[in-house]
């Protein structure tokens, strides 16, 4: 068996663990937001947004981007097997994890009448601030665990604790928003952000890592590596925050905050339902790369193959939504949110820009080149913003959609460019050639579902879902030799 065969199949193999558990987050994940969607409605839905960004982008803010940076010292120092190496780098991990972590909840905990007053206009959520304080520890100490998993190649533990936390997530969160409505929003935040910490660290402590002391003064000399790197991740991971926040900030006062509910609820499927193929794939990418980051000829190829996997296994998926999104909608939340269906379908379009830029943009993060990964950020989330700003004011939720679409455009574009110049990085023939075939399907799900008449429309629609279907099965059978796979477990 040839070694890009097997590089293919582990790419497979990687997607369908977590894939799995993406699935399986995601069914958790329509049950969760079709109930919130009931009870809550598009208002309830955009309070919780608010709360949620605005957490979200002091998280960023203090973070440190170490549940970024950390993977790649913890799964180098696992890759040497020795146990003090390891011991050492885990222990100055777990204290920058601490540190961040209070920071963040002394430092929201300090501004929340401030975050209230800039995020709904007044001083009513000073309270609701101060108690989700609380959260950016737990989110951060939760990420420690996770962190840990993934750097010391826990994959199935780490699976587990992402299954068993969205289920936690779902029980505990429910029953507040029946009783309460919206006034269970913050406790339902804050129990479930509690019970996930308590399952990451669950999984974590099976690991078996030997304890050593770490001063001051050590702390901050062997984490200055993980913090340096990760204090430019966070610095554009707070920008892209900033950005979603800027955002919904200018679409409540425009709009209200029933679009605002409108807006989250339409990027959530986009995100969420439809970007579960990055969330599986990213988890042993970004190791596996770092590990051949060194060698351009050897990422390049790499970074071919996962696109290639990627666009294969998202595109079915985005014509389903592009030829079905009307009762997608109705199934996920209710028929209060149909009016984002315009913006859904221009956004599915730009997923399949995203798909490959996505893969080739990890490059610089394998490389360690922070500060290149940081202005490419910058870059992308200002013109981003520009053109939502924009495109809502000029055409509302849909304008929205056709954002994202120019966006992730110019982003591929952009990063392809820049992994060209300095890392020699070339699209493969074939990455080329199954992106222009499936981006084709894609414009023709969309204009069917725009154009031809409804009942004709999803007949229509159902054949080039089968045509995707089809290309994207023929072309990794032709990479993996599915079929052989198939008749080799029959065997078994």
């Amino acid at each position: 068996m040839s070694d890009k065969t097997n590089s293919y199949k582990q790419i497979i193999k990687a997607t369908s663990l977590f894939g799995g558990v993406q699935v399986f987050n995601i069914i958790i994940q329509i049950a969760r937001s079709k109930i919130i969607a009931v009870l809550l409605g598009p208002t309830g839905m955009g309070i919780s947004g608010l709360l949620t960004s605005t957490t979200g982008l002091l998280s960023m803010l203090t973070n440190f981007g170490l549940g970024t940076s950390a993977v790649k010292d913890i799964a180098a120092a696992h890759k040497t097997g020795k146990e003090l190496r390891i011991a050492k780098i885990v222990t100055v991990f777990r204290k920058l994890v601490w540190g961040t972590g209070l920071l963040g909840a002394v430092l929201t905990l300090v501004l929340s009448p401030w975050l209230s007053q800039l995020t709904f206009g007044n001083k009513d959520y000073t309270l609701a601030f101060a108690w989700l304080s609380v959260t950016l520890l737990f989110k951060q100490l939760t990420s420690g665990q996770i962190v840990l998993l993934q750097g010391m190649r826990k994959l199935h533990y780490l699976a587990k604790a992402n299954m068993l936390g969205a289920v936690v997530g779902l029980v505990v969160s429910v029953p507040m928003y029946y009783y309460w409505s919206i006034d269970g929003i913050i406790p339902a935040l804050i129990l479930t952000a509690f019970f996930t910490l308590l399952i990451a660290w669950f999984f974590a402590q099976k690991i078996k890592i030997t304890t050593v002391n770490s001063t001051p003064k050590e702390t901050l000399t062997q984490g200055k590596g993980m913090l340096k790197m990760g204090f430019l991740l966070s610095m554009s991971g707070l920008i892209t925050m900033g950005a979603s926040y800027i955002i919904r900030i200018y679409i409540s006062n425009t709009g209200g905050l029933d679009d605002v509910g409108l807006y989250t609820a339409g990027f959530a499927i986009i995100g969420t339902y439809v970007g579960l193929v990055f969330s599986a794939m990213g988890t042993d990418y970004y190791p596996r790369l770092s590990g051949v980051a060194h060698n351009n000829a050897k990422a390049t190829k790499l970074i071919n193959q996962q696109a290639e996997v990627g666009i294969s296994i998202l595109a079915p998926i985005l014509t389903v939504f592009l030829i079905f999104i009307n009762w997608i909608i109705i199934l996920l939340y209710s028929t209060k949110f149909t009016p984002i269906n315009g913006m859904v379908h221009w956004a599915a379009l730009g997923m399949y820009f995203k798909a490959a830029s996505w893969a080739v943009a990890f490059i610089l993060l394998a490389k360690g080149a922070s500060k290149l990964f940081f202005w490419n950020e910058l870059i992308a989330n200002s013109y981003t913003l520009l053109f939502n700003i924009l495109g809502y004011k000029y055409g509302g939720l849909n304008g929205l959609g056709i954002s994202f679409l120019v966006s992730y455009f110019l982003y591929f574009i952009q990063v392809y460019f820049l992994a060209k110049y300095y890392y020699q990085f070339t699209f493969s023939k074939e990455l080329k050639q199954l992106l222009a075939i499936q981006l084709v399907l894609g414009i023709a799900c969309f204009l069917t579902i725009k154009y031809v008449a409804t009942p004709w429309a999803y007949g229509l629609g159902i054949l080039l879902i089968f045509i995707s279907s089809w290309v994207s099965y023929k072309e990794l059978d032709k990479r993996m030799d599915i079929k052989g796979m198939i008749k080799n477990f029959r065997k078994k």
